[in-house]
């Protein structure tokens, strides 16, 4: 499903990714570990075609993302790819089920399945009663799981999390926690998370630990 090859990655003369290699199986959840500065968010970036590489390979679906072109890339990503933060970003001003719409409304989806879908991600979310709430009328809770339902609106077959509980108190983290491997087996996702949080890390199928830009 996603396959790294002799990734680098450097900012300057600070080389941050050094030859990493990792194969992700598809509907598998990988959760990557490590200090502070150990390369984790820059190597999700990488696979989530925010960052380019410095040298190296990454295939997504036996597809060569290095190939593509920068619209190219913003097409896939879009259709492919969805993104949980630490912090949820949600656009203000905008209500939950307009923030959940948005990335179809990019990919040129219409209006009326695009509201479709939202209103089935936000209810099967447990917020049908949510949806013309603005993010500040939500608890962070209800925050992240309006930025999961947006994660899930074009259907991707990869679920990148960077710390996505980190901004949460425990029993909201551990609902979250739940909900990523409900999602897995519903949808059959690829998921990988970045986290601090090790009751989140070991329930992975596999624990991959950084340091200083590789794989221990």
């Amino acid at each position: 499903m996603i396959e790294v090859k002799n990734i680098r990655k450097s900012f300057g003369t600070l080389e941050v990714l050094k030859s990493v290699n990792l194969k992700i199986a598809k509907g598998e959840v990988v959760s990557i570990v490590g200090a502070s500065g150990a390369g984790k968010t820059t190597l999700l970036q990488i696979i989530g075609t925010l960052d380019k590489v410095t040298s190296g390979s990454l295939f997504i679906s036996g597809k060569n993302i290095s190939d593509l072109s920068r619209k190219a890339l913003a097409n896939f990503r879009n259709q492919h790819i969805g993104f949980v933060f630490q912090f949820h970003r949600l656009l203000p001003e905008f209500s939950a089920i307009e923030n959940v719409m948005m990335p179809a409304w990019i990919g040129g989806m219409g209006d009326s399945e695009a509201k479709a879908r939202a209103t089935e991600l936000l209810n099967d979310l447990g917020l049908s009663d949510r949806h013309a709430h603005l993010p500040s009328e939500l608890s962070g809770g209800e925050q992240q799981r309006v930025a999961v339902a947006r994660a899930l609106m074009n259907t991707p077959d990869v679920l990148l999390a960077d710390e996505p509980s980190g901004n949460l108190d425990s029993e909201n983290a551990a609902k979250l926690h739940d909900l990523f491997f409900e999602l897995r087996d519903k949808l059959g996702l690829t998921i990988i998370i970045v986290t601090h949080n090790e009751e989140l890390a070991v329930r992975a199928d596999r624990i991959l630990r950084m340091s200083d830009g590789v794989f221990l």
